[in-house]
């Protein structure tokens, strides 16, 4: 019997000339690339932070209870009592390239691909979450950056910025999204902010959902004469159909805990400016830098209520990619993040006054879900907010003690306190630890080396 052949424009003939990109299939032919305690949590948030930190002006002094922030937490001191400190781990993990095998297993808790080349070979925490947090919500989960792929990646995903991985046996990497315009269209261009509805049927809603029925029938037939290898991959992207289906069709109404967010004018930001970027960041936004804590704070407060809205039950949020090769004029700070690091010499009293500011961002994404009343409790106290970086010294790469906190209160979590662990345990304890936050009592997570129990003192 013949082998199956199909070509691309087949595939799309068939759909009626409708235009939905599908993945590599062996029946297309060889691919010219590859890419390698308490009631349980609600939410799930996580935030990065480029760069590591200035360790002594970040560890706070004190006692586990009683901790006393320094310079750089200092700002965070009006919601201490819902912050923990969690400091003396090593992210063992990051195995491969400097700053790429950071950003990897910062969620994933696992080595790169490719010895060094490649992404994560693990799903991300948040996408495993998702499956449980985000059933039946409008989004799976929510992804957003403010200043990314700035360097080399030249403005395209990249295993230098690329922090959420899929929940499937590929572990596709997943990019955010970036024009906080289209962010607040796609979330709340549909919502009535005075008469509490729906402002009733989109047309150009219905046409898309038919689009999309009409191209899953395809699919499905064409599913039935494929390899079980290649069956497995459109079966995947089948199934993303019909999440994005589900966004379509899940509609959200005004309440007094979900509202638009007031829109905010980005005029000068562009958020593709890293297409234009040089490998040495000398080519340089102001227009773009210079909106960047306007435009952080526009899209934390998307996030907020993305979450308090309930289209989602995952966020994730990335203030650049690791290479951070944009100024910050709002500073005096007309070098780039990376040249403070070590480009240009490690310069630590510059590096602490970038993370300085970086935990007043902190302050206003925890107080602005501590605002939102979910009914008896805040929209913080269901949740579970994990700040990190990728290194955790600027200037040597390092990744013992790395610069973690938690935030909220879903699971039991206990903050107002500074938590410090001897002999620097492996992070994968701590994913480990946020996943039982969330009722899920598995023991291990991330490559089977690291992959260690949860850590005591959490909860």
């Amino acid at each position: 019997m013949a082998k199956f052949r199909l070509s691309r424009r087949a595939v799309i003939r068939g759909a009626g000339s409708i235009a939905i990109a599908l993945p590599w299939l062996e029946a297309m032919g060889p691919s010219r690339y590859v890419r390698a305690a308490g009631t349980a949590a609600k939410r799930f948030v996580t935030v990065f932070q480029p760069g590591g930190t200035v360790i002594d002006k970040w560890r706070p002094t004190g006692t586990e209870t009683a901790p006393v922030y320094g310079q750089i937490l200092a700002p965070l001191t009006p919601i201490q009592n819902k912050l923990l400190i969690v400091d003396g781990l090593q992210m063992s993990s990051a195995v491969g390239e400097q700053h790429q095998s950071g950003i990897l297993a910062w969620l994933t808790g696992t080595i790169q691909a490719g010895g060094g080349t490649g992404y994560a070979t693990g799903p991300s925490i948040d996408q495993v979450l998702a499956s449980k947090l985000s059933l039946n919500k409008k989004l799976q989960s929510l992804q957003m950056a403010v200043r990314f792929a700035t360097g080399k990646s030249h403005g395209l995903l990249s295993p230098i910025n690329a922090a959420n991985f899929e929940n499937t046996t590929k572990f596709a990497p997943i990019p955010p999204q970036l024009d906080p315009q289209a962010i607040w269209t796609s979330l709340f261009g549909s919502l009535t902010p005075t008469t509490g509805t729906t402002t009733g049927p989109d047309p150009v809603a219905a046409r898309r959902k038919s689009i999309l029925d009409f191209v899953d029938k395809k699919y499905v037939t064409l599913s039935a004469r494929l390899g079980a290898s290649d069956k497995a991959k459109l079966d995947d992207h089948l199934a993303k159909i019909r999440l994005l289906e589900q966004s379509i069709t899940i509609t959200t109404a005004t309440t007094a805990t979900c509202m638009a967010p007031t829109k905010v004018d980005t005029t000068g930001y562009n958020p593709t400016s890293g297409l234009k970027s040089a490998d040495d960041g000398s080519l340089v936004d102001t227009a773009t830098d210079s909106a960047i804590p306007k435009v952080g704070q526009f899209m934390m407060d998307m996030a907020v209520m993305a979450l308090a809205c309930d289209m989602t039950g995952v966020v994730s949020f990335q203030w650049s990619d690791t290479e951070a090769k944009h100024t910050f004029p709002w500073l005096g700070l007309m070098n780039h993040h990376h040249f403070y690091q070590h480009d240009g010499g490690f310069q630590p009293i510059q590096c602490a006054q970038i993370d300085t500011w970086y935990s007043t961002m902190h302050l206003y994404l925890l107080q602005a879900m501590a605002k939102v009343d979910m009914g008896g409790h805040t929209l913080l106290d269901e949740s579970v907010v994990f700040f990190g970086s990728e290194i955790s010294t600027p200037n040597t790469h390092q990744k013992l003690n790395m610069p973690f906190m938690l935030a909220g209160g879903g699971g039991g979590l206990r903050t107002g306190r500074w938590v410090s662990y001897p002999n620097l345990p492996s992070h994968n304890g701590l994913l480990v630890s946020i996943f039982n936050l969330f009722s899920d009592t598995r023991t291990t997570f991330g490559t089977a080396q690291y992959a260690t129990g949860p850590l005591a003192n959490i909860v």
